[in-house]
């Protein structure tokens, strides 16, 4: 394993942008400590904020400190596993195709930014657009799974295709806006308009509130799907908090957004 602990006091952004399990495997420890990485607008060599030990001929990275500055970690990451050992700054896995990473204490903005496959697990908070699309960009994540233990902010989901998201705290407002399909799984009280212009794809809302849904869902039925038990009994697999009484719970399931068809699915804890 490639230990990186993070020595630096600055308050100036550092980008780590490339530095990924599957680059560093097969350099040595001063082809690591020359690698580049941006402080600010500064292009400087990753030795003068890391300091480096092991090696990652097994494809592992662990980071520690507070890296609450340090963005990009394990972004555009193909394979192998990353470990965070503190909090970790945005963008955390953004474009990523494989792998897994861990993060022990929280993270920042964009995690799983259009990532499009591998397994995020944030064990703490997370920011605003997780799993989401980039501005201007018509796809957010397509594919994988984004855990985060703990509260979330606004967007979450923004633009989806595929893949799984849960947030085991509180979330913010409009998640799943513009949502093409996959699931979002939000286990504490969260905001409001979720599935603003969502065009298939299933919320499920699991919390003990009952949120105000947007006039453009239509409630359907009373049910119980089973296809919901097995992506929960899934998630406690991952080592992801399940309380027992949401394996037997019924939902409300609402339609919509019929702005956009109302293939969309929003399903509300009874």
């Amino acid at each position: 394993m490639l230990t990186l602990r993070y020595t630096a006091g600055t308050t100036v952004p550092v980008e780590i942008e490339g530095f990924t399990p599957d680059f560093a495997r097969d350099k040595s420890a001063a082809d690591v400590e020359r690698f580049e990485i941006y402080h600010g607008n500064r292009k400087l060599p990753l030795a003068e904020f890391f300091a480096v030990s092991g090696d990652a001929s097994d494809g592992k990275l662990a980071f520690e400190g507070n890296l609450a500055g340090v963005h990009w970690i394990g972004a555009k990451m193909t394979g192998g596993e990353i470990h965070v050992h503190g909090n970790a700054g945005r963008h955390l896995g953004s474009e990523m195709t494989g792998g897994h990473i861990h993060v022990d204490g929280d993270a920042g903005d964009w995690v799983g930014g259009e990532m499009r496959g591998g397994h995020i697990h944030v064990a703490g908070r997370a920011g605003h657009l997780i799993g989401a699309a980039y501005r201007g960009s018509r796809r957010g994540m397509t594919g994988g799974e984004i855990l985060i233990g703990g509260d979330a902010g606004n967007e979450i989901g923004h633009t989806m295709r595929r893949g799984l998201i849960a947030i085991g705290g509180n979330a913010g407002d409009t998640a799943g806006f513009n949502m093409l399909a996959g699931s979002i799984f939000l286990f504490g009280p969260s905001g409001i308009r979720h599935g603003a212009g969502m065009k298939r794809g299933t919320i499920a809302l699991l919390g003990d509130t009952d949120p105000t849904l947007l006039p453009t869902f239509r409630r359907a039925c009373r049910c119980q799907p089973i296809a919901i038990r097995l992506a929960l009994q899934t998630l406690r697999r991952r080592h992801f908090r399940v309380p027992d009484d949401l394996l037997a719970a019924q939902f409300h399931l609402h339609n919509g957004d019929f702005l956009e068809g109302g293939r969309g699915e929003i399903l509300v804890r009874v």
